[in-house]
């Protein structure tokens, strides 16, 4: 299993693991350089959303992949845990229906999870 995707499966099931819904993997390494995936995904209450992105960053931390940023914990509407080459968006579900991340980055291909 190459590095990327043992990162991607860490936050994927990290974001399971709290209950997290509809996530979504982009691979977007062919149209911005800003990252190469995006990770989407959601939760039902910002007591959720909180949740989800903390056991990301535990789970990356504890693997060896420390945070490098993150926006947006102190409302827990729309967080971004930055991973370098991964960015992982964790919204309330209201939110992620509003800003429609995937509509925004349809150019971008999405990874079947198993």
């Amino acid at each position: 299993m190459k590095d990327i995707d043992k990162r991607v499966s860490i936050i994927t099931k990290a974001c399971y693991d709290k209950k997290g819904f509809n996530v979504k993997v982009l691979n977007l390494k062919k149209i911005t350089p800003m990252a190469d995936y995006f990770i989407i995904a959601s939760g039902n209450s910002t007591i959720q959303t909180v949740a989800i992105a903390d056991e990301v960053e535990e789970k990356m931390e504890t693997s060896g992949y420390p945070l490098l940023g993150k926006e947006g914990y102190q409302t827990g509407r729309w967080i971004l845990l930055d991973f370098g080459d991964i960015v992982v968006h964790v919204f309330h579900k209201e939110d992620r229906e509003y800003y429609n991340l995937e509509k925004l980055w349809a150019d971008g291909e999405e990874i079947e999870l198993d």
